[in-house]
C-alpha cells in the first residue's frame, strides 16, 4: 500500500529516502553534483535510479523538482514507487528511470528558481536565438518585485497590478506575470541567461540512459496549480499530432492541452517538454511527455510567496532572519503537509505511471 511516510521533511531527507528505496528496489543509481551548496552547506546532487533491462526499448521517466520546492511532491511518490512497486511492476523490455531533483538548489533552499536564478521550465528554449518577448512583464516588473515589503509599498504596488489586469483581462495579465520572460534576471520566472546547470544535467541523463529507445514517456512533477490534491496531466504538443493523440491514448480524458487553452498554466516557452523533443525525435523514438501538475493554493498566495522569494534573494539576506518566513511561505504553498494532500498525490501519481508503463507497451499503434 502507498505510504505517505515516502515524504521528507527537507532535500536532504528526500535524497536518502530516494537513495534508501533505491537500493531496496534494487535499481542502478547515477550521481551528478551540483558546484553548489544548501543554505546550511550541504552538498547538491541530482540522483537517478535505473531499473530494468539495460537494453529495454520502452522507457518510463518521472522527474522530481524542475521547480525545486515542488520537489517533495515528486520525490515523495518516486521513493514510494520504488519502495513498493519496484521492477515487478515492469513489463517485459521497459525500463524505469526516476530523475530525483533535477533542481537539487531550488530544493534545497525552498526555491522554484535555479541557482541561476532561472525558472528551469523556462530555460529549455534555444538560447543561440532571440529570446522570446514578454512585453506585458516589463509593464508590471517593478510591481512584482517591489524594492522593499512595507505595506504602503506593497498596497500601491498591488494596485498597480490590479488596474493592469483590469486592463488586459485575467489571461493576458497571467500570460504576462508567469508566462516566461527573459529581460530581467532576477525577476520572476526568468528563463534566459544560457543553459542552466540543471537544463545541462537532463541533457547528459537524456544522451546516457534515453537516446535511441523506441518509446519513452516522461512524467514531470509540479504543483501549484489547479484544485487542491488534484493531479491534472497537461500536454504541450501541438493540437492533433501524432504525439497529442498518443498523451491522450495514455492519460485518458483527463488530459488537458495548453495549446488549446484547457490548462490555467500560461508557460508557452522553454518548457523541458519541448527541450527533450528537440532530442529525442521520431522516427528514432517515439517521445511521449506530460507535466503532472498537483493544485495546492490560490495563484495570489502563490504570487506573494514569489515576491517574497524573489525580494529576499534580490534586496534581502538568504541567510538572514527575515528568510525564514518566507521559506515557511514558499513550502506551505507547493507542499501542502497534509496527510491527504500527500494520499491524493501517491494515488494520482501511480495511476499516471501505470498508464504511461500500458501505454509504451502499445508502441506505435
Amino acid at each position: 500500500m502507498p505510504s505517505i511516510h515516502s515524504f521528507a521533511a527537507d532535500y536532504n531527507e528526500a535524497r536518502d529516502k530516494f537513495l534508501a528505496a533505491a537500493r531496496i528496489a534494487g535499481a542502478r543509481t547515477h550521481r551528478y553534483d551540483n558546484p553548489n551548496k544548501g543554505p546550511k552547506g550541504q552538498a547538491l546532487s541530482t540522483d537517478v535510479a535505473r531499473l530494468g533491462p539495460e537494453d529495454a526499448s520502452r522507457v518510463v521517466v518521472t522527474i522530481s523538482s524542475t521547480h525545486g520546492v515542488e520537489g517533495y511532491c515528486g520525490s515523495g511518490f518516486q521513493v514510494d514507487w520504488l519502495a513498493n512497486v519496484g521492477e515487478a511492476g515492469l513489463p517485459k523490455d521497459t525500463a524505469a528511470v526516476f530523475i530525483h531533483a533535477i533542481n537539487p538548489y531550488g530544493f534545497a533552499w525552498t526555491r522554484r528558481a535555479t541557482e541561476e536564478g532561472n525558472d528551469l521550465n523556462r530555460n529549455y528554449v534555444d538560447h543561440g536565438k532571440p529570446y522570446p518577448a514578454n512585453e506585458g512583464y516589463l509593464e508590471v516588473a517593478d510591481f512584482l518585485v517591489p524594492r522593499d515589503l512595507s505595506q504602503a509599498t506593497l498596497d500601491a504596488a498591488d494596485a498597480r497590478l490590479a488596474a493592469y489586469r483590469k486592463k488586459v483581462g485575467d489571461i493576458a495579465y497571467f500570460r504576462a506575470v508567469s508566462g516566461g520572460q527573459y529581460s530581467h534576471a532576477d525577476g520572476m520566472f526568468f528563463g534566459g541567461g544560457g543553459p542552466s546547470w540543471s537544463n545541462r544535467t537532463l541533457h547528459a541523463i537524456t544522451d546516457r540512459f534515453l537516446r535511441g529507445r523506441q518509446d519513452v514517456a516522461v512524467i514531470d512533477f509540479h504543483t501549484g496549480l489547479g484544485p487542491y490534491g488534484y493531479g491534472e496531466p497537461i500536454t504541450h504538443y501541438d493540437i492533433d499530432t501524432p504525439a497529442s493523440r498518443r498523451v491522450r491514448a495514455f492519460w485518458g480524458e483527463s488530459v488537458t492541452e495548453s495549446k488549446r487553452g484547457q490548462t490555467a498554466s500560461q508557460a508557452r516557452d522553454g518548457l523541458g517538454h519541448y527541450g527533450l523533443n528537440r532530442v529525442l525525435t521520431e522516427p528514432e523514438t517515439r517521445l511521449t511527455m506530460c507535466t503532472l501538475e498537483f493544485g495546492t493554493f490560490d495563484r495570489e498566495s502563490g504570487q506573494r510567496a514569489f515576491r517574497a522569494d524573489h525580494w529576499l534573494h534580490k534586496y534581502g539576506d538568504p541567510l538572514g532572519t527575515e528568510a525564514g518566513p518566507v521559506r515557511a511561505a514558499m513550502r506551505r504553498q507547493f507542499y501542502p503537509e497534509t496527510d491527504d494532500w500527500k494520499e491524493a498525490v501517491l494515488f494520482r501519481g501511480h495511476q499516471i505511471v501505470r498508464q504511461a508503463i500500458a501505454g509504451v507497451q502499445k508502441g506505435a499503434g
